[in-house]
């Protein structure tokens, strides 16, 4: 009989050792639970106080009334097309005007020569006696004054990148156009003095073509 009665007890006592892990594992879980709601407790109190002092700094505040002022912060300027325009630049330049005044930038006289404003009178002295050859013809006849303005600039364009000294520009009397009037004649020179190289221009001698032809000295390009 004692056997018997010792085997219920040694059963209630491992049963309850099997117990122990178990209960050591919901303690530590109910310790982490109540860890966690007092950090939560803690963060909510700590923005509490924050948004205490926040409203105790502003508490005195009050509104600024609506201003007529501009806002300083301007929009970024758009971008600058340079190249665009130093395209256009060019093509204004090289292009050439029928209203400009040739009065306004050459000395004149009556013997339709030209020099540019700083270019000594002795050069078209020089120019008329034929003392620099002439390496380069345009022949303007038959052409419409777009036309002629046209091959004008291509031609000075040349002699430019030919390094041509002096030239010669046939615009021809006029003698063909509509009306007898002498369109070209009167228009060259004004095209003449809006480029850059072109110091002086004078009447061609007769046998260079007479009040029919110009004779144009260019400046040398910088080499």
């Amino acid at each position: 009989m004692t056997k018997r009665s010792g085997a219920p007890a040694r059963e209630r006592l491992e049963g309850l050792a099997a117990l122990s892990p178990l209960g050591a594992q919901l303690r530590e879980r109910e310790r982490r639970r109540e860890d966690d709601e007092r950090r939560a407790r803690e963060r909510v109190q700590a923005q509490a106080r924050e948004a205490n002092v926040f409203r105790d700094a502003v508490a005195g505040a009050v509104a600024l009334a609506p201003s007529e002022r501009a806002d300083p912060r301007r929009p970024p300027p758009l971008p600058v097309p340079r190249q665009r325009e130093l395209d256009e630049q060019a093509a204004l330049q090289a292009s050439l005007s029928d209203e400009i005044g040739i009065e306004q930038l050459l000395e004149t006289d009556e013997a339709l020569s030209y020099r540019r404003r700083g270019i000594g009178s002795d050069v078209v002295r020089r120019l008329r006696r034929g003392e620099w050859a002439i390496k380069g013809q345009l022949d303007l006849h038959g052409l419409r004054s777009d036309e002629a303005r046209a091959a004008l600039a291509g031609f000075l364009d040349r002699a430019r990148r030919e390094a041509w000294r002096c030239v010669r520009v046939i615009h021809g009397k006029g003698l063909g156009s509509a009306g007898r009037e002498p369109v070209l004649k009167a228009k060259v020179p004004r095209w003449l003095v809006q480029r850059q190289e072109v110091l002086a221009f004078c009447q061609a001698r007769p046998d260079d073509g007479g009040s029919g032809a110009l004779i144009v000295l260019l400046a040398l390009p910088a080499r």
